[in-house]
């Protein structure tokens, strides 16, 4: 006998009780990661961490460990339609996380999807693709400029994932500035971009929003030696929950960079690769007396996000309480 067949006749639904609404939904559209660092799974516990819930769609199947990606197998574009229409036709989305999507096939299920939603924010992250065949890459990249740009609010990647993208023919001897980038993806119809890991002189990284007009916010970090995985997937998740209950874009994106911060500080080694970001480490216990900030000996925590937000090339840091 079922949980419900035995529920007393007289119980009402809780939702029927309930006098708060209920969380902002976010749709994720992303792979199967099986570390669970990045991917669907790292979309989820982003989403859940922010407060808000997640609805996660399938694109494709990575196959990888903690350290690299091995091999994918892409999903046909009618099952990703069908997943999110399934559940679109019964919960209201608040916002969109676009992640890896497998192929351009996939890209352009994701964007069908997407058109019929124009009002509802949209985060896109680009990850490094660079684990793909030469051809693979650059149909992905084609239809991502094509289908997905024209529907994003931020789209977000590392410095050079994006020139890859949106300047390949860059070829002057400085690197390409957030506002280029910015011109760049507003020519494809993106409103901004997020720039992270621009290097800076005295070993710091800079993170930026920028429009075509200029950069709107940022933050600089020092640069540290470590390894993560699943930093990008992070960052634009939480970004997208910020969205979904309304912050505007320059105030989601100072808060979603301290939040991607927090959880590569509080990070982990689950194996023999690298470290994943623990998005709930507002729940761990207290530290050893000791450790405490401020607390008389302790050395000051390192503090920023990462050089490479990237699905499988992360980035360098510092030394990170690995519990």
């Amino acid at each position: 006998m079922s949980r419900q067949d035995q529920a007393s006749p007289d119980a009402s639904p809780a939702v029927d009780d309930q006098e708060s609404p209920p969380p902002a939904c976010v749709m994720s559209f992303n792979a199967s990661d099986p570390s669970g660092a990045g991917g669907s799974a790292g979309d989820v516990a982003t989403i859940a961490a922010m407060g808000a819930h997640a609805l996660p769609v399938i694109t494709a199947i990575l196959m990888r460990d903690t350290a690299e990606v091995f091999d994918h197998h892409t999903l046909d574009g009618d099952c990703i339609v069908e997943q999110a229409r399934s559940i679109l036709e019964d919960v209201p989305v608040a916002a969109w996380k676009v992640g890896f999507l497998g192929s351009a096939e996939g890209i352009a299920s994701v964007a069908e999807v997407l058109s019929d939603y124009p009002d509802v924010p949209l985060v896109a992250y680009l990850p490094s693709i660079s684990w793909l065949d030469e051809e693979q890459q650059q149909s992905y990249l084609d239809a991502f400029r094509e289908l997905v740009l024209p529907q994003t609010l931020v789209l977000v990647g590392n410095h050079k994932t994006l020139c890859d993208c949106l300047l390949p023919d860059w070829d002057a001897d400085r690197p390409a500035s957030p506002r280029e980038l910015a011109v760049a993806a507003h020519q494809h119809g993106a409103a901004h971009v997020l720039v992270t890991g621009i290097g800076l002189p005295n070993q710091y990284l800079d993170n930026v929003l920028a429009g075509p007009q200029g950069a709107i916010t940022g933050e600089k970090f020092e640069r540290f030696e470590a390894t993560f995985v699943g930093a990008g997937d992070t960052l634009s998740a939480a970004l997208a929950a910020l969205l979904s209950v309304g912050s505007e874009p320059h105030d989601a994106v100072g808060e979603a960079l301290a939040f991607l911060d927090q959880s590569l500080e509080a990070g982990f080694r689950p194996g023999m690769g690298n470290v994943v970001p623990d998005r709930f480490f507002w729940a761990l216990p207290p530290g050893e007396e000791g450790e405490e900030e401020g607390a008389e000996g302790a050395e000051p925590k390192p503090v920023g996000p990462t050089e490479e937000l990237s699905m499988d090339e992360p980035p360098s840091r510092g030394p990170r309480r690995i519990h």
